[in-house]
This record gives structure tokens, C-alpha cells and sequence, in this order.
């Protein structure tokens, strides 16, 4: 009974604080898989371009899928990416040009990236579900900081929002960037190559945006969240010493 509430804890804890590699799994999934595969269909399969590109593209749908299934919940960001790409196959196959399968990956881009910004002057930020996790790691008292910034009935609640706005906008930016060189990619230069440079492309564009929004948004978020437990905290001590 005593190791099964201890192999229990274990698991929520892990569920709570991912480790690196379940953060970067989707990456991977969506980056590894397609660029391996293609390789392998064309290479030792001998497969054309087109049906090469077209079978790589299969494993990030259905990751996408899954996730939405296991999740039980429709995730604007994921549903985003699962419509672009079954458009873009679907566009794809009908045109058959390996070059509108490369541009297609830079469809989903543009698409996310339109739709971040989009959701910032709508005044409810996309990338915000994606930084939480980073910041409350998994501690309830960062949590319920947090959420009293998001609400509104923290001190800091203003420049919270704030930064959340510039996160998100620092990232449609970086996506839609992308999304330009990827289609000058794909009709300028060749497939094969640009295959494996349209995969440069995208993790350059990550890391760029991670280096942009670090001292813009996601340094001084983190902070903010601290200064809030620290405030809560130092509240409760002042009320146990009153009572």
C-alpha cells in the first residue's frame, strides 16, 4: 500500500515537473521524425519527392491528433496546426508539386502566427497556456500568484499583462518571419535540400524567439510571479502575528 502512494506521488510529481525531455518531446516528434523519414522513403524506399514529403508528414498529424484525444480538450494552438497541415496536404496531393508540400509547413506558421497576434488584440494572449507551466513549475503557491495576476487582483496585475501581450506578440512575429523564408526557401532553392534548411529554419526561429522573449516578457513574468508569493506570503505572517 506504502509503495503504491509512494510510486503514486511519483508519478504526479513528474506530471506536475515535466523533465526536459517531455518539454522537447513534440519537437522532436515533429522535427526528427519528418526529417528522418523522409530520408528513409526516398533513399531506401525509393520513393518520389512528392510521396516522400507526403508520408513524413503523417507522424506530427497524428501526434497532434493524440494529444487532442488524450487531452479531451480543444487546444486553440494544437487545432490551428492540425487544420493547416490537413489542408495543406490535401492542397498537396491534389497539385502534386513537392515544392506546395515544403510551402505548406510555412502555411502553419503563418497561420499560428496570425493567429497569436490576432488573439492578443482580441486581449487573450495564445502563448500564455504555454509559458504557465514554466513559471508555476508545478507549485501550488506559484499558481494561485499567477492566477491573481492574471486576474487582476494582484499589484503587479498591469505590467503582467503587460509582458503576457509582448510575449505572445514577439512570437507571431518570429512565426510569421519564418514563414517568408520558408516560402522563398521552398520555391527558390532545391527540395532536397531545403527539406532539412526548412528544419534549420524553424528551430533558428525558436531559438530566436526564446532569446527575444527571455529579458522581454519571460524574465520579468517570472519575477513578477515571485514577488507575488513573497507579497502572499508576507501577508498571511502579518495576519498570524494580528490574530
Amino acid at each position: 500500500m506504502t509503495k503504491n502512494a509512494g510510486a503514486q506521488g511519483r508519478n504526479e510529481q513528474q506530471k506536475q515537473n515535466p523533465s526536459v525531455l517531455d518539454n522537447f518531446k513534440p519537437l522532436l516528434v515533429d522535427v526528427a521524425v519528418p526529417l528522418g523519414s523522409y530520408y528513409v522513403f526516398k533513399d531506401a524506399f525509393g520513393m518520389s519527392t512528392f510521396a516522400a514529403l507526403a508520408w513524413s508528414s503523417v507522424g506530427p498529424a497524428l501526434r497532434t491528433v493524440w494529444s487532442l484525444v488524450k487531452d479531451r480538450a480543444a487546444n486553440g494552438l494544437a487545432m490551428l496546426i492540425l487544420v493547416v497541415n490537413v489542408v495543406g496536404l490535401g492542397l498537396s496531393f491534389v497539385s502534386g508539386d513537392p515544392r506546395l508540400m515544403l510551402a505548406k509547413d510555412s502555411g502553419i506558421s503563418s497561420t499560428v502566427g496570425i493567429g497569436i497576434l490576432v488573439s492578443v488584440a482580441l486581449g487573450k494572449p495564445m502563448m500564455t497556456a504555454g509559458l504557465k507551466p514554466f513559471m508555476v513549475k508545478g507549485d501550488e503557491a506559484r499558481e494561485a500568484a499567477w492566477d491573481r495576476l492574471v486576474s487582476g487582483a494582484a499589484a503587479g496585475s498591469r505590467d503582467f499583462r503587460s509582458r503576457e501581450k509582448v510575449f505572445s506578440v514577439v512570437w507571431g512575429v518570429v512565426l510569421l518571419a519564418e514563414c517568408v523564408a520558408r516560402v522563398v526557401g521552398a520555391y527558390t532553392i532545391p527540395v532536397d535540400t531545403m527539406v532539412w534548411l526548412g528544419t534549420v529554419i524553424m528551430i533558428g526561429s525558436i531559438v530566436l524567439g526564446s532569446v527575444l522573449c527571455g529579458p522581454l516578457a519571460a524574465g520579468p513574468i517570472e519575477a513578477m510571479v515571485s514577488d507575488e508569493v513573497r507579497a502572499t506570503e508576507a501577508r498571511r505572517a502579518g495576519l498570524a502575528v494580528a490574530v
